[in-house]
């Protein structure tokens, strides 16, 4: 029997802080003590029309929060507890949640389409609750049903659909769920409200409609369909219409030749004439055709030679229509566009279409838009010389080099020239341009750059003169800079080009840094990454004085933080991004003068009071600062070595409140690969804190609430862990090979149809291997015995992974050297192990096979390791 709960439902709202706390405390206690009751009252609340609907809207919004949840964890002990309560309680529950579908109250039946599709998504899987599609479609066919109960449904059918995966239903359900909807879409029958809940129903549900779509006839039907809801009276239903065809063009892309041309004509029309919210989605629709036009591309030339009937060519036949109708577009700004990130309209829409259009056909669209540049550049009009400047820089990336070189090399004085226009929309568009050649036009490493000796000087002398502009401007010239730096990366001779540039390009980065207009930090942190960039491409021959300059400035600048008063958490926020924004600099110095022995002495020399730094920061306990300074300590333990030892009594409390944040799970991370970092550095001396970091990361894999992410690095680090104390390691071995034996189990049922997971599983196998070949590594010289009982396991393990049809390359590598590795430290004990597992010499063959050398190397090296053991 369910309880009376409207009074604390509504005493929970109000505004006496007191009442609240109370109300919310006794609803709390009521979910604690009978949950099963708790949700039952709920249901109650939320299907009777004679409450108030402040009641109903709180009771259905703890209802699905009882549910569902973001965080996996929490989610699946929601579903455990749904799935442990009785039977008759949750049909009671359900029978509410469907009458509440037919309220007279929007917002409650809207909220019962809801949870009735998060119940949907734990019982439909469980092959539980199968009446539900019935009763739903039951309520769109009879004839008296009311207009507000049929879009209430249609709404439902939308997230069950959205909840659930398309395996789950059978087509004979799939069929009627389509034919409901659809029938839902008709003009002539419905209200516009039953039309719009129609439509972002089979948005959701066309993922199920494979089989439909494979009948030419129903497919034809679904099309029309589709088409003459893209031309409805009311906006709202034409968006969510155009919505469905950006889907289809993505899922069904195969079979859309025949529909092409009406679909040109209704996209054409809905850009040049409907209202935004619709020529938004004409324009994606496209957008979606280049996505997989590029993809089908892709795959041709890394597959087989031969793309097969799939790809259609759509955007190449489209072209003389398409590329004026996405020009058109260019020249609908928005007269503050350039001052907010976040706005999205028709000419960006336009742009980023045009340039997904370059990707997908290359070279025959320069000469369809250089005449819409030309014509445009120099027109008295900003919005025509902005148009012609997007346009231009739109279209860099796909096209070939030698088809683009000449005509940017005529056009780079003139674009150098306009970052002077008088308009600031012009002047950003043009930054940004400049900063897309550098990128795409400029890497004399490869051979080829627009840039020459003669034009460099003039370049450096614009962009440090647009760096002082409007802080959009200033951003989008950091890019410029950062990409031009980038291109003189590993260019031998030509990176001395940049070389006296630098003094003052740094100096100027510097001076942006502090400017106090760019509103957010958005443009200091441009700077600083910019400043990155500039010295890790630099060449530190010839740089090594002007960074070793540069690095007491940046300690000065990151030792003022220390001293910032700290009165409000938006005064902490912006230490936090300034202390994050220097640590980065400080990392990639200790890194760049590190790199040469020439040049390691000047961090050597600088590394206590760097050190008390980075120790000084972590104590301001701010999660993104302690990533970047972990980061930069990791770099200086490699820089240090064993001198970094002297550190760890300070540093440890840091490194072990990093491997305890679960809830920050990129400081754990990164905790854990300096950990390695330090390892690796000082060796033995790591000895006196293993016992608390092997601790702390057993209790990190076996926490349910850590980030999967994290787990991978730290069975790496058992790894560096072992190769750093060696023998000492035993004491350790017992928990962490239960620990990989665990995690190699959990590899073999990893599902490969979920691309993520799979991910996933190739970053877990390789750290397995990684951290077996560190141990062995480890025990080589003083116990190797210990690992012999668990060779047997390994060589499964490996044999696993070889038996798998989509095996990662870095997984084989990975595979076949810890092989090596337990060969060469367990030596002939291993005889019987090898001879008992006969794939050995056929994986080794395959991998002898290989194109790739580094593989080759490494199963060459195993199969002497192996061989040497067989003769012995």
């Amino acid at each position: 029997m369910a309880m009376e709960i409207t009074q604390f439902l509504l005493s929970a709202q109000s505004p006496d802080a007191k009442v609240r706390t109370e109300a919310e405390a006794t609803l709390r206690q009521f979910q604690e003590q009978n949950l099963p009751l708790f949700l039952l009252s709920l249901s109650v609340e939320l299907a009777n029309n004679e409450k108030p609907n402040e009641s109903r809207r709180l009771a259905g919004i703890v209802l699905k929060n009882s549910l569902d949840a973001k965080e996996a964890v929490r989610k699946e002990h929601l579903v455990q507890q749904w799935m442990a309560i009785e039977i008759s309680i949750k049909s009671q529950i359900k029978d509410l949640l469907l009458r509440t579908l037919g309220s007279s109250v929007p917002e409650a039946r809207h909220t019962s389409a809801q949870v009735i599709a998060k119940v949907a998504s734990i019982e439909i899987p469980r092959k539980q609750w199968p009446e539900l599609i019935g009763s739903l479609l039951n309520n769109m066919t009879q004839c008296d049903s009311p207009a507000p109960l049929k879009q209430a449904t249609l709404e439902t059918l939308g997230y069950v659909c959205e909840e659930i995966s398309h395996e789950d239903l059978g087509q004979n359900e799939v069929n009627s769920v389509l034919t409901a909807v659809v029938q839902g879409m008709n003009l002539a029958e419905h209200s516009p409200e039953v039309r719009l809940a129609a439509t972002k129903a089979l948005y959701n549900a066309l993922e199920f409609a494979q089989t439909n779509f494979e009948n030419e006839m129903e497919r034809n039907y679904i099309m029309k369909v589709v088409c003459e809801t893209a031309l409805s009276k009311e906006a709202e239903i034409r968006q969510a219409a155009f919505e469905c065809l950006v889907s289809i063009a993505s899922t069904y892309y195969e079979v859309l030749e025949p529909y092409m041309q009406t679909l040109f004509q209704l996209t054409s029309n809905a850009v040049k004439g409907d209202e935004e919210m619709v020529a938004l989605q004409a324009i994606e629709f496209w957008s979606s055709i280049c996505d997989e036009e590029i993809e089908l591309q892709d795959y041709e030339s890394s597959e087989t030679g031969d793309s097969g009937s799939a790809y259609s060519h759509f955007i190449e036949k489209a072209l003389p229509s398409l590329v004026p109708m996405l020009l058109e577009t260019l020249l609908k700004q928005e007269e503050d566009q350039d001052q907010d990130d976040s706005i999205w309209n028709v000419s960006m829409a336009g742009g980023t279409c045009l340039g997904l259009v370059a990707k997908t056909v290359g070279d025959p669209l320069v000469p369809l838009v250089m005449p819409f540049v030309e014509a445009n550049i120099v027109k008295p009009d900003w919005h025509c010389r902005e148009a012609a400047t997007y346009a231009f820089g739109s279209i860099l990336e796909g096209p070939s080099i030698e088809k683009l070189t000449p005509l940017v090399n005529a056009g780079l004085d003139f674009l150098l020239n306009a970052m002077k226009d008088e308009n600031n929309h012009v002047k950003d568009t043009t930054a940004w341009t400049l900063s897309r050649i550098f990128e795409l036009l400029h890497s004399p490493a490869n051979g080829f750059s627009v840039i020459s000796q003669e034009n460099l000087p003039r370049i450096v002398a614009v962009l440090l003169e647009g760096v002082n502009d409007a802080p959009n401007v200033a951003e989008k010239v950091c890019g410029a800079i950062y990409y031009l730096a980038q291109g003189y990366e590993d260019a031998g001779n030509n990176s001395s080009l940049l070389t006296p540039c630098l003094p003052g390009i740094i100096s100027q980065l510097l001076k942006t840094a502090e400017r106090t207009d760019g509103g957010d930090s958005k443009l200091r942190s441009s700077a600083y990454e910019t400043l990155n960039e500039v010295v890790r491409c630099s060449n530190i021959v010839e740089t090594s004085q002007i960074i070793a300059e540069l690095l007491p400035v940046i300690m000065s600048k990151l030792g003022q933080t220390l001293d910032l008063q700290i009165v409000s958490s938006d005064d902490r926020e912006k230490q936090g991004d300034l202390q994050s924004s220097l640590c980065g600099v400080l990392q990639v110095i200790i890194q760049k003068l590190s790199s040469t022995e020439a040049t390691k002495s000047i961090i050597l020399q600088a590394a206590d009071p760097i050190m008390i730094l980075f120790l000084r920061v972590l104590a301001c306990r701010s999660s993104t600062v302690h990533e970047e300074a972990m980061l930069a300590i990791g770099a200086l333990a490699y820089a240090s070595g064993s001198e970094f030892t002297k550190y760890m009594p300070e540093l440890y409390k840091y490194l072990d409140m990093g491997l305890q944040n679960f809830e920050e799970y990129q400081v754990c991370a990164i905790t854990v690969g300096v950990v390695g970092d330090i390892c690796r550095a000082i060796d033995d001396k790591i000895l006196p804190y293993c016992d608390g970091i092997m601790s702390r990361l057993i209790q990190d894999l076996q926490s349910a609430e850590l980030h999967r992410s994290v787990k991978p690095p730290i069975f790496s680090c058992f790894g560096d862990i072992a190769l750093a104390i060696g023998e000492q390691f035993s004491k350790y071995i017992e928990s962490a090979i239960a620990m990989m034996r665990s995690a190699a189990q959990i590899c073999s049922q990893i599902d490969t149809s979920d691309e993520e997971l799979m991910e996933y599983g190739n970053q877990l196998k390789r750290s397995i291997f990684e951290a077996y070949s560190g141990i062995l590594q480890g025990f080589k010289n003083s116990k190797p015995e210990v690992m012999l009982p668990h060779g047997g396991h390994l060589l499964q393990f490996i044999e696993l992974v070889f038996r798998e049809p989509l095996r990662d390359e870095s997984v084989t590598k990975a595979a076949v050297a810890v092989m090596g590795d337990l060969a060469d430290a367990l030596g002939s004990n291993t005889k019987l192990l090898f001879r008992d597992n006969s794939y050995c010499v056929e994986f080794l063959g395959e991998c002898l096979q290989s194109d790739d050398e580094q593989l080759k190397e490494t199963a060459n090296w195993t199969q002497v390791m192996i061989a040497r053991v067989m003769v012995s």
